[in-house]
């Protein structure tokens, strides 16, 4: 739990660069990456080593992190502190754009979830691993990361120290409650290739380096870097 804590003061304690601010164009070109990933593809040691890649201020926002934060007062207040008061309205904007009444039948908490990813991605420079960030900001860069059933398995084996039957489970799991979760709450399927601009199967012949590399090179591209 302190190491999780680390994370998110790291993630939140961080000066914005704000030479690039524009007010007409700031959600066109907010510079964002977004990855879904299938668990075992290595979505999470990309994110991280896209974030090492592109420096400062690039930070990495991933499930637990999120979650954290929506469940903690403080930290919440801390993430809103950073956001120019100029994009506050915009941020329920965003979530108005997308749900509609829809957010109206949403739980309490995916309602507070969601307005902690869309505040998330009005920071600028992060990587959001998984819930749906792609959906909220489709002018990011939206990623999605996948690999073969087989090798998923023996990843989930060698780097959890997971038996077969183990790794088979847990990925079976994983896939079921990610998908439940974006079709509640955002009312996509997550498999379906065209929510995402780029989408990465890593393996034996492309790795998580390679598609680490892969994303950078677009991003920078992107949002002219």
């Amino acid at each position: 739990m302190k190491r999780l804590f680390e994370l998110i003061n790291k993630n939140i304690f961080v000066n914005l660069l704000t030479g690039r601010k524009r007010v007409l164009s700031m959600r066109r070109e907010l510079p964002l990456i977004t990855i879904s990933r299938e668990m075992g593809s290595g979505g999470r040691p990309i994110a991280y080593l896209v974030e090492k890649k592109l420096g400062p201020p690039w930070k990495v926002f991933h499930n637990e992190i999120i979650e954290e934060i929506a469940k903690e007062v403080h930290l919440e207040k801390k993430l809103v502190n950073e956001i120019d008061e100029k994009k506050i309205p915009m941020i329920e904007e965003v979530i108005g754009d997308f749900f509609g009444k829809r957010y109206l039948s949403l739980s309490k908490y995916y309602k507070h979830l969601v307005k902690i990813l869309a505040t998330i991605g009005h920071r600028g420079y992060a990587v959001i691993v998984g819930r749906g960030g792609n959906y909220l900001f489709p002018q990011a860069l939206n990623v999605r990361t996948i690999c073969e059933t087989n090798q998923r398995i023996k990843w989930e084996m060698e780097y959890e120290h997971l038996t077969k039957s183990q790794a088979i489970r847990r990925i079976e799991e994983s896939d079921k409650k990610r998908y439940e979760f974006e079709k509640a709450v955002f009312n996509h399927d997550l498999r379906k290739a065209h929510h995402y601009d780029l989408v990465i199967r890593t393996g034996p012949r492309l790795g998580i380096e390679d598609a680490a590399d892969l994303i950078v090179t677009i991003a920078k591209r992107r949002f002219k870097m």
